[in-house]
C-alpha cells in the first residue's frame, strides 16, 4: 500500500505517443495493402507485428495506473483513451489479416478510400496527443477533434456507397461479397475509433479547463 502511494514519475502522455506511433505505422502499412503496394501475406505480418507492440503499450499503460497514486488527467479518461487508440490498431490489423486469410486478390478502390481516410485520421490523432502534454494551454486541440469528426464523416459516407456497390454487383458471387463487406465494416469500424479519440480527448481539455 505504501509504495503505491509514493510519488512515481510516469508520464502517461508518452503511452498517449507511442499509441499515436502504431496507429500512425498500421493504417499507413494497410494503406499500402489496399493500394496493392504491399503483398496481403507481408501486410498481414506487419500489422501483427504492430498490434503486438500497441498491446504492450496498453498493457504497460494499465500496470502503471494501477501503481499511480497522481495522474495528470482522470484515470477514467487515461483508461478509456488507451483503450480506444488500442481499438483503432486491433480493427485495422484485423482487416489486414482478412485480406491475407480470405486469400483476396483484387483490391477495391473503396477500401482504399477508407485506407486512405485512416492514413489521414492518423496523423491528426497524432497531433492531438501530442497537444495534450500542454493541458490548459491547447487551442489547437478542438480544430484538431474537429478535422477528425469531418473524416470520420466522410468515411461513413464511403463505406454506404462502397456497400451499396457491393451488393448492386451482381457479377459477384455472395462469398465474395460478404468477404469484402466485412472488411469494409472493420475500416468503417477504425474511423468510429478515431472519432471517440476525439471525443475523450474534448472531454479531458473540458475537466482541464
Amino acid at each position: 500500500m505504501l509504495r503505491k502511494l509514493l510519488p512515481r514519475e510516469v508520464s502517461f502522455f508518452e503511452f498517449f505517443e507511442g499509441l499515436a506511433d502504431r496507429i500512425e505505422q498500421i493504417c499507413a502499412s494497410f494503406r499500402k495493402v489496399a493500394a496493392g503496394e504491399l503483398g496481403a501475406a507481408e501486410g498481414a505480418a506487419v500489422a501483427k507485428d504492430i498490434e503486438h507492440a500497441a498491446d504492450a503499450i496498453t498493457h504497460e499503460c494499465v500496470e502503471e495506473l494501477h501503481l499511480t497514486f497522481i495522474t495528470p488527467i482522470d484515470r477514467s479518461d487515461i483508461l478509456a483513451l488507451v483503450i480506444h487508440m488500442d481499438d483503432i490498431v486491433d480493427l485495422v490489423e484485423a482487416a489486414s489479416v482478412r485480406i491475407e486469410l480470405y486469400g483476396i486478390e483484387d483490391r477495391r478502390s473503396e477500401a482504399l478510400e477508407l485506407a486512405e481516410m485512416l492514413v489521414e485520421a492518423s496523423g491528426v490523432i497524432k497531433s492531438t496527443v501530442h497537444e495534450l502534454r500542454k493541458l490548459g494551454r491547447t487551442p489547437g486541440i478542438p480544430a484538431l477533434c474537429r478535422e477528425i469528426h469531418s473524416i470520420e464523416n466522410r468515411a461513413d459516407i464511403t463505406y454506404r456507397t462502397a456497400i451499396a456497390c457491393l451488393f448492386r454487383d451482381h457479377s459477384q458471387e455472395p462469398v465474395y461479397i460478404m468477404k469484402w463487406k466485412e472488411i469494409l465494416e472493420l475500416l468503417e469500424q477504425a474511423t468510429d475509433q478515431c472519432e471517440d479519440v476525439a471525443d475523450i480527448v474534448q472531454g479531458i481539455l473540458i475537466e482541464a479547463s
